[in-house]
């Protein structure tokens, strides 16, 4: 296990933990910043309701696919070197799709942006286990609670930007948050070459986490209970926020009887409910081991936000909206476990890829999957009772994820060393 001895956060990682927070900043940024700008883009060149169905599918569905193929990245490069190559491919793509003079252009830059993006998300957690394996609650806080702000701000400030200058200069500047998030991670870089090639001089032979990664961890993850109900659970989250950001304003409108005003202030309400989440979450956890009671108030919430909207939907909506914006809580929860129930660094990539990587594929079949039940029953009763069953799967990955075991030790323990 990773000592968790604590020593000053400050002391000689510095360039870490701005590198953190700048990496974790350009991830969201870049996802967040299109969708408020279609209509001035449309203004230039059409923008089809299919261009635009497959930009809202192509985040989970990047994020699965380079999910899996992160941790062969890494064996290849080095958590360091494949951040600054993340980082690169990030601004490659926003700056492409700024300057994109059609729409197959735009959307082939922003695939460029979420497979980039996809890739980072697998390397947050590892990157906090390598540098502050003594504060990894406070580093997942803050981490997440940058990506929750991060999300926020770039529809707040792409029109008003798009209406003072152009549609492609919002897109553009976000670039100049990954360009900088580089800067942190090519010095880190260096400084872990230097440091392999001594340790292999000093020893004459790989140690510690300078051996590359096995390329068989992420294949052990497929047979641990504990990957498996970490997964779910970043499911259930990811399940939740992709169905309520894709349908949550309309069910309102349909079944609550409120305005689309309302109901769009309703979805800001539902994706406010992260931020204290995203802050308290990681700290419960590291300091109280809070980790079963917080799947259990995941799953409380999320019931009972939808068991308001299938019963008395027009009584108490704000009520249902802040309940169901509860249950991602799950989401930051996942994020340190990732770093707690692991003990290795290839244990930390591999259990990262998996369960991000299978959680976003789960996450793509809902959007279309919820629209489509609704369409063949003329109903939202179907599909919240879905919902209310993915919220469920969350009880017993809770009791599973909540033993305070390493991937590692499951695996010696069920089949020889690691």
């Amino acid at each position: 296990m990773t000592s968790t001895t604590a020593r000053p956060l400050w002391q000689g990682r510095t360039l870490a933990l701005a590198g953190i927070v700048l990496f974790a900043f350009s991830l969201r940024s870049a996802v967040a910043s299109l969708s408020p700008l279609f209509d001035h883009i449309a203004a230039d060149f059409e923008v089809s309701a299919a261009v635009i169905g497959l930009i809202g599918t192509a985040p989970p569905v990047c994020f699965a696919i380079f999910g899996l193929l992160t941790p062969a990245l890494e064996r290849r490069f080095g958590l360091e070197r494949l951040a600054v190559i993340a980082m690169a491919v990030v601004s490659v793509g926003l700056i492409s799709r700024s300057f994109a003079p059609s729409s197959g252009l735009l959307l082939a830059g922003t695939a460029l942006v979420f497979a980039a993006v996809g890739t980072g998300n697998i390397l947050l957690p590892p990157l906090v286990k390598r540098y502050f394996p003594d504060r990894i609650g406070l580093l997942t806080t803050v981490f997440s609670t940058t990506m929750a702000a991060s999300t926020f701000l770039p529809p707040l400030v792409a029109v008003p930007v798009a209406d003072a200058m152009h549609w492609r200069s919002s897109l553009g500047l976000w670039a100049v948050f990954s360009l900088v998030a580089m800067v942190p991670w090519i010095q880190l870089a260096v400084r872990r070459a230097s440091h392999d090639r001594d340790a292999r001089s000093a020893s004459g032979e790989d140690g510690g986490d300078i051996v590359p990664a096995s390329p068989r961890a992420l294949g052990r993850m497929w047979r641990l209970p504990i990957a498996w109900a970490l997964l779910v659970g970043f499911a259930v989250s990811g399940v939740l926020a992709y169905v309520s950001f894709a349908w949550l304003p309309t069910i309102l409108v349909d079944i609550a009887g409120v305005t689309a005003a309302t109901a769009g202030a309703l979805l800001a309400l539902f994706a406010a409910m992260g931020l204290p989440c995203s802050l308290l979450v990681p700290l419960l956890v590291t300091r109280w081991n809070a980790t079963r009671t917080l799947f259990g108030a995941a799953v409380a919430a999320g019931l009972a936000g939808i068991g308001g909207m299938l019963l008395v939907p027009t009584t108490a909506p704000w009520l249902w909206v802040a309940l169901l914006g509860l249950a991602p809580l799950l989401f930051p929860l996942v994020l340190v476990l990732l770093g707690l129930r692991t003990r290795t660094h290839e244990g930390s990539v591999a259990l990262s890829g998996f369960v991000q990587s299978g959680g976003y594929a789960i996450v793509a079949l809902f959007p279309v999957g919820v629209g489509l039940l609704h369409d063949a029953t003329g109903s939202w009763t179907g599909p919240l009772i879905v919902l209310a069953c993915v919220v469920a799967a969350a009880i017993p990955a809770g009791v599973v994820a909540a033993r305070p075991h390493t991937v590692e030790h499951d695996w010696e323990r069920r089949h020889g060393a690691w």
